[in-house]
């Protein structure tokens, strides 16, 4: 493949030796793969983190794959607590760490089920993964590149700890993936020679991995030059904008946007030549009143900040109100959710979770006016039976949030 290709001549200009071809590469006590990895150990590691496991993948087939490269102290797929199935990954511990490199670097990718599964090292030390040390993103990759294509293209410049193609439901590569290497110093080299480079004709962008928190401050933190005044009078025309904003800074446009008739929308931009003539003029006029109107000026966001920002009230708006419920039984509705929850307070919304089919997933929210309602009713309903099932009630949680917990929680098992 064309991103093979490229592996090979970066890792010839580097001077790292390129991974050999699946036929040159020996067998290890009957299993077909690479050569045991040079690199170092990751913290001496005897346990390997198996993802990508088709659901009924059983720890018995896990021994008989992973128990041909070596002996074996525990296998444990973990697992739904209530309804016990596969969460899809594993934990395997060896005896020592050679074995366990040798089945990284034998196994990795290997189909079961006719469902190539993804090794790693188990990190029980979280820092390293949250610090985000040696991690880069890989964006603008063709369809058919997959995790071991990815895996080869960039294990020519250094111990890779884990490595990924971000996957729709349905299992097709979202056109992006990540690489974590064991140092900062490989993770370099990688995006000196690949980013902008063809993987199966298409130039792909590799740089830092930055996380999703620091991309949102550092959006937020943005300085802008591009201003937004909303709650004009229909009166107010663009001249009109430009005498009130041109004393704060020299202005190179502003304009009042208006429908295909001419009628004023009641809103406008003013953009500044200087970021800080910007930020005094929304500091200054921003709720200040003209013609008996209260003007909202601001910076002038795009589609996806002014969406990340409403996300973020909402959250803060709800937290502590909203309750996730699982284990229902099929038959209770909407109204006899609410009804069973009513008796803690106001409840303001309700919902059990349905498949397109309408039927139901066995998991529901419930709203509360105040936060001490939604404690109440989580203290008496976690646990009670109803019709027959005992419920679980939580503080619903944003993904992320419910990722990270699951995450913390299934690393220490």
């Amino acid at each position: 493949m064309a991103q093979i290709q490229v592996q090979r001549q970066q890792a010839a200009a580097t001077g790292a030796a390129a991974p050999p071809s699946p036929q040159s590469m020996p067998t290890q006590n009957g299993v077909a793969g690479g050569a045991v990895a040079t690199g170092p150990i990751p913290f001496g590691s005897t346990s390997l983190y198996v993802g990508d496991l088709d659901p009924n993948v059983s720890e018995a087939q896990l021994a008989d794959l992973f128990g041909q490269v070596g002996q074996l102290v525990s296998i444990r797929v973990c697992r739904d607590q209530n309804t016990r199935r596969s969460l899809g990954y594993a934990y395997i511990n060896f005896t020592n760490g050679q074995e366990a490199a040798r089945a990284l670097d034998l196994l990795n990718f290997t189909p079961l089920n006719n469902k190539s599964i993804r090794i790693m090292y188990s990190h029980r030390d979280p820092s390293l993964r949250k610090s985000g040390a040696g991690n880069i993103y890989i964006k603008n990759l063709d369809k058919a590149i997959d995790h071991k294509a990815l895996h080869e293209t960039f294990s020519a410049f250094g111990n890779i700890l884990s490595c990924k193609v971000a996957t729709d439901a349905s299992g097709q590569s979202k056109g992006y993936g990540f690489v974590q290497y064991d140092t900062e110093e490989a993770a370099k080299n990688a995006i000196d020679k690949l980013d902008g480079m063809l993987m199966n004709d298409k130039q792909v962008y590799v740089g830092p991995f930055v996380r999703k928190q620091e991309r949102d401050s550092s959006m937020s933190n943005t300085r802008f030059n591009n201003v937004f005044v909303k709650n004009l009078s229909e009166s107010t025309a663009d001249e009109d904008l430009k005498k009130v904003f041109g004393e704060y800074g020299a202005i190179t446009s502003a304009v009042v946007m208006r429908d295909g008739d001419g009628k004023s929308r009641c809103f406008g931009f003013v953009n500044f030549e200087n970021a800080d003539d910007a930020a005094k003029a929304v500091e200054a006029l921003n709720g200040k009143k003209f013609d008996d109107k209260e003007w909202f000026v601001g910076k002038a966001q795009k589609k996806s900040e002014r969406e990340q920002e409403l996300k973020g009230r909402f959250e803060q708006k709800y937290q502590g109100l909203n309750l996730y419920i699982k284990n229902l039984d099929d038959r209770i509705s909407d109204e006899k959710l609410k009804e069973l929850f009513s008796e803690f307070g106001t409840v303001t919304s309700c919902k059990v979770v349905r498949d397109p089919s309408g039927i139901s997933k066995g998991s529901g929210f419930v709203a509360f006016a105040t936060p001490e309602e939604a404690s109440r009713a989580i203290n008496e309903m976690n646990g009670k039976i109803i019709v027959s099932k005992p419920l679980y009630v939580a503080h619903a949680q944003r993904k992320e949030d419910r990722r990270a917990r699951l995450q913390v929680h299934y690393l220490s098992c």
